[in-house]
Formats: C-alpha cells, structure tokens, sequence
C-alpha cells in the first residue's frame, strides 16, 4: 500500500483522504536537520511506537513498541546514536519520546535516512498525532488520532510513504 502526502496538508490511501500536518519548512527534497521540512520521497514505514498508559496498541500489520519514559530519540549529527532511538538520560541532542502532550501517544517510525545513517540528513522523521488546530511540525506528518489509528489498520511492513511536494 502506498501514503501519499502533498502540501498544504493532505494525506490519502486507498480511498481515504484526509487532513494532515507537514513541517513548517515545507516539503524539500534537501533535507537539512533543523530545517523544519518533511523529506520528499518514498520511504517504508518502520514501526509503531505507542503510550501503554494512554492507548492500547493499534491493529496493524506494523511491528509494534510500547514507549517507556526512558525513551529519546538522537538527534546530533555528531553523535554516534544519530537517528536512532536512545534510552535516557542521554548525554547529546535528544528528543524525549514520553510527552506530557498527546502527539507522541502513537508514532510511526518512517525509514529516513536510516539505512546507512548520514549525518546531518535529518532525524526522527515520524507520522504522529496532530496538535489542536494542525499546527506545522518540525518535519514530521501529522493527523488526527482518529485518521491515524484508522489508517495504522491498513498499514503493514509492505506500506510506503510518499511524500511530494507537489500532488
């Protein structure tokens, strides 16, 4: 199955379409760590990651990793651990995976530069829960929790994300 996601906001597969968030930067086919954009390209779906005390796990036919507060994610170029989950506390640029927030209640991990990992390409390029009103993200996609878990049924280890930047 593919996902297919074009600006401003619109994610769609199989015969769905809906809302979604992408990153303030756009969409850009250079991605840069820190530049705030949603890599263009097609790039399989890792894993779910999701809160055991907010949610149960989805159905899906993606691998599933329940977060533990201990849970980061490198994001230092520098950093041996670049683009890979850590465990906490982490001494380099991280981000926290358990959030006070509901954004990081479910995760889909999307295989971006990650198979080799280059430095400085970009990191913790996930599909996760929208914020109210879809705010932009810092390069992620975003959807409601609802369009999420419904989409997550149809996903499996075969799935792609399609992200272009222009339909």
């Amino acid at each position: 199955m593919e996902i297919v996601v074009w600006p401003p906001g619109t994610l769609s597969w199989n015969d769905n379409q809906v809302r979604c968030a992408i990153g303030h930067g756009g969409i850009r086919a250079e991605k840069r760590e820190g530049d705030g954009a949603t890599p263009a390209g097609v790039f399989p779906l890792r894993r779910v990651m999701i809160r055991p005390d907010r949610l149960e796990a989805p159905k899906t036919g993606l691998p599933i990793r329940a977060l533990d507060p201990a849970d980061g994610w490198c994001d230092d170029p520098r950093d041996g651990a670049y683009n890979q989950l850590v465990k906490l506390p982490f001494s380099a640029s991280h981000e926290i995976l358990w959030r006070d927030d509901a954004v990081y209640d479910v995760i889909v991990e999307v295989g971006y530069n990650d198979d080799p990992v280059k430095p400085g390409l970009g990191s913790a390029i996930f599909v996760h829960v929208a914020r109210p009103g879809f705010e932009p993200t810092e390069g992620c996609v975003a959807l409601a929790l609802d369009d999420l878990l419904r989409l997550l049924e149809d996903c499996n280890e075969q799935t792609v994300l399609s992200v272009s930047p222009r339909l």
